[in-house]
């Protein structure tokens, strides 16, 4: 019997192909407006089961609920006074809210920081355990955030409205706080996660692996529907500033798991 995670996983696959469509070519009607939210929830429950993969049931609930909440205070204070992100407003596209901020949102902060965390922690993993490597990897993972960040809010606020600004900025007329924002608390929630990754044993390594590459064909398949929804609306800088960066990502990733696959293969040999 498939595995319930196994399971919305290839749902998520199949929402995400048909939203490509119909949100991309605008043919999303407005009895389907829910789905926005929905496919928010769905990223996060599939961040939500890589962190259960890797820490086990009880500490990856706690890890994907202490992100969640955490990042819906952030987002509140936002919302209601300009803190931390700046000053603005969601609109009803994204279902219920709590405290003026969607709830999709919160499962969206489960996704950046599962994906973000996977992408970084391979491309440090050369570098020995110790307070160099752990600075490195929350940086690395915060400058991710704020890539997906780069290339999510301009599609979203000026093409989508799905949200409002109440500010300006040379880049879409997004205010450089929101990004500065995405940093420090990308930065906050890797801070945190690098000691309990780092002491952490996982059980089932076959199950967490699948998961850690599917964290990265999630950063893949997110940034890609954006990058193409800015393709198709003419937001160039945000299309080239976000893309290739994105792509060199995915490269390196890849290089990096290969030459560990290749490198765990000959021990075997040997």
């Amino acid at each position: 019997m498939m595995k319930w995670d196994n399971l919305i996983f290839r749902l998520f696959v199949f929402w995400y192909c048909c939203g490509l469509i119909l949100v991309g070519f605008d043919l999303l009607p407005p009895i389907l407006e829910w789905a926005n939210a929905f496919f928010l929830i769905l990223c996060g429950i599939l961040g939500g089961f890589y962190f259960i993969r890797t820490f086990g049931l009880n500490k990856g609930l706690g890890i994907t609920t202490f992100i969640f909440l955490l990042s819906m205070v952030a987002e509140g204070l936002g919302v209601h006074y300009g803190w931390i992100f700046g000053q603005y407003d969601y609109s009803d596209d994204f279902g219920y809210k709590l405290v003026d901020v969607p709830i999709g949102i919160g499962f969206a902060w489960v996704m950046v920081i599962a994906v973000t965390h996977v992408l970084a922690m391979e491309l440090v993993s050369k570098i020995k355990p110790s307070k160099m490597k752990w600075i490195a990897y929350s940086f690395l993972g915060a400058m991710i955030a704020v890539l997906i960040d780069l290339i999510i809010d301009p599609v979203a606020y000026l093409v989508k409205g799905y949200w409002g600004w109440e500010g300006d900025s040379f880049y879409y007329s997004v205010p450089l706080q929101n990004f500065s924002g995405w940093f420090w608390v990308s930065l906050f929630f890797h801070l945190l996660l690098y000691p309990v990754y780092i002491n952490n044993k996982v059980k089932r390594k076959k199950a967490f692996l699948l998961w850690k590459n599917r964290m990265a064909a999630l950063f893949g398949m997110v940034m890609g529907m954006f990058i193409f929804l800015a393709l198709l609306d003419g937001l160039w800088l945000a299309f080239f500033l976000t893309g290739i960066p994105a792509y060199l990502l995915l490269f390196a990733y890849r290089a990096s798991t290969k030459q560990r696959e290749l490198a765990t293969t000959e021990e075997v040999l040997l």
